[in-house]
């Protein structure tokens, strides 16, 4: 079980630098790292740790929130190879939030996905919507479909939103 929660407390480590732009890991990886959930079920035989019931993970500046987190372990060397987090998912670091019904971290691929119940993402005032939403972490990419339900749609403020038109700055 030890093994278990260590390889979660690592888990958390790699996901919280999904909504960290431009803020190294490593820095993040020396801060403490505090999971709170009602439940926590260990299948060593499945590979899988489950925290279950207002799932909280806090690293630093960077809060992980659902109903449910499954992390899932790769067979040869019980390293974190998926994570899942399931019902009202929120990433939240600064000025900058998440929201979908499901999220997967992928850490072969350096990816988080947010799919179900119209994902999105925001930074202050800009959002981004669609069906599924994709980080790229090492690449500092994402990629944002629309699919079967809707369209993407963006909308960015202009960083002169609130001054007077025509007035010198």
């Amino acid at each position: 079980m030890r093994t278990g929660i260590v390889a979660v407390l690592l888990c958390v480590i790699v996901v919280t630098g999904v909504l960290a732009a431009g803020d190294p890991m490593s820095r993040r990886n020396d801060q403490p790292i505090k999971i709170k959930s009602n439940e926590l079920f260990t299948d060593n035989a499945a590979g899988t740790a489950t925290f279950v019931g207002k799932v909280v993970a806090r690293q630093g500046d960077l809060v992980i929130y659902s109903d449910r987190l499954i992390v899932h372990y790769a067979d040869k060397d019980k390293e974190v190879d998926r994570v899942e987090a399931f019902g009202n998912v929120r990433i939240v670091q600064e000025n900058r939030r998440g929201e979908a019904d499901h999220a997967v971290y992928e850490r072969q691929l350096a990816k988080i996905t947010l799919d179900g119940g119209k994902p999105k993402v925001s930074q202050g005032e800009d959002t981004v919507t669609g069906e599924v939403i994709t980080y790229f972490l090492n690449d500092e990419k994402s990629v944002a479909t629309g699919g079967k339900t809707g369209r993407v749609e963006a909308t960015i403020q202009p960083k002169s939103k609130g001054r007077n038109v025509g007035t010198k700055p």
